[in-house]
């Protein structure tokens, strides 16, 4: 017999073989315990016309992300108006590997993780990808045994975090130009303000005055409210559930981000100090599907600064009052910095008005 073919009394069944042939195999496959039995059915199921579609759009609700993920890869390509509908309600799910090292920066695991995300159309085939993060509980600051720890990183605490979605990438410089083109809020914004030049390159060398125009204009685009992260979600964001000195372990190497690779934070070789920003999806992204989370380029916060975490909100929402508004927080190091800065909980401050070459942002938003 054929592998989904119906088995008679007396045959040996291949691994896939259904009980019943025809649809009621497909729906036999699809209630096996075993995954890989039930994304091969998915892929059959289109030979059984309305039925089959209608069985792969249902797998589009499975509790199993992978799953999920090869029903969304049948369909996107396809054109019938009732897929198409089912997937403009349904957010898209994608597949990537993440890594993590060991002291001496020797990858030590690999994982495949999936995430969901939507698609911002900004124009000229340019799209912005909004990775969802789901919410949850996390220790804030460092412990007082990291290494290279700073005071203002302290006390460490609880904080909660609602679900929201933040940018997959830094903003890019395509994105920055798409955005730079409609009308103005407040500001004027600069089409080219980069000192390193390329489309998938990071935008730098911007303000935080300018980062908040930017998402003034796509929330008047778009009509979702998008901003800069507080800081309490770009370091929950960051770690992605670790509690490590970096979101890869506890260190980090040159071939997993863009920093002064010259200089090592533990035990890990030296690599190589790359002088400029690289393309922002270069190196592996964190266990929420993010990229660029450490180096490459400083990333604008929404909070003014504070000095300590002493009365710092706990549910995660911007930390307005007390703090020093001539200075907004900056996070995540950059390509022109040690690698004890490029940290989850490295803190760092500029005036809002500040413009480098290694400053730049990633936008978030609560809902879609």
């Amino acid at each position: 017999p054929r592998e989904y073919d119906a088995v008679l009394g007396g045959q040996n069944p291949p691994i896939y073989a259904a009980v019943l042939g025809g649809i009621q195999g497909i729906k036999k496959r699809l209630a096996s315990p075993i995954l890989e039995v039930r994304i091969a059915a998915l892929a059959d199921a289109f030979n059984y016309g309305e039925q089959g579609l209608e069985l792969v759009l249902q797998a589009l609700e499975d509790e199993s992300n992978p799953l999920k993920f090869a029903a969304y890869s049948l369909l996107r390509g396809r054109q019938e108006a009732k897929v198409k509908q089912r997937l403009d309600k349904f957010f898209g799910i994608f597949e990537f590997e993440v890594v993590t090292v060991n002291i001496k920066g020797q990858i030590n695991s690999r994982s495949l993780h999936y995430a969901r995300f939507f698609t911002e159309d900004l124009g000229n085939q340019v799209k912005l990808d909004m990775v969802a993060i789901p919410g949850g509980t996390f220790f804030m600051g460092s412990l007082k045994t990291e290494k290279e720890r700073q005071d203002w990183e302290t006390p460490q605490h609880q904080v909660t975090v609602q679900p929201f979605f933040i940018g997959k990438y830094p903003v890019t410089q395509a994105q920055w130009q798409a955005v730079a083109a409609l009308p103005k809020i407040k500001i004027k914004l600069n089409p080219n303000p980069s000192c390193f030049r390329g489309e998938n390159l990071p935008v730098e060398n911007v303000s935080w005055d300018e980062a908040q125009e930017f998402c003034k204009r796509l929330w008047e685009k778009t009509g979702k409210i998008y901003r800069l992260p507080s800081e309490a979600e770009w370091e929950y964001a960051c770690r992605a559930g670790t509690t490590t000195p970096f979101h890869f372990g506890e260190t980090i190497t040159s071939d997993l981000a863009n920093y002064i690779g010259v200089h090592s934070y533990r035990e890990e070789p030296k690599g190589i100090d790359r002088k400029e920003t690289t393309p922002v999806d270069n190196f592996p992204p964190n266990a929420f599907g993010l990229f660029d989370m450490h180096g490459n380029v400083w990333e604008w916060c929404a909070d003014p600064w504070h000095n300590y975490y002493h009365d710092a909100p706990k549910d995660g929402s911007v930390w307005i009052y007390g703090g020093d508004n001539q200075y907004r927080q900056l996070r995540g190091g950059a390509w022109c910095y040690f690698p004890r800065c490029s940290r989850s909980a490295f803190r760092f401050k500029a005036a809002p008005n500040s413009r480098y070459p290694c400053m730049g942002f990633r936008v978030a938003c609560s809902s879609a």
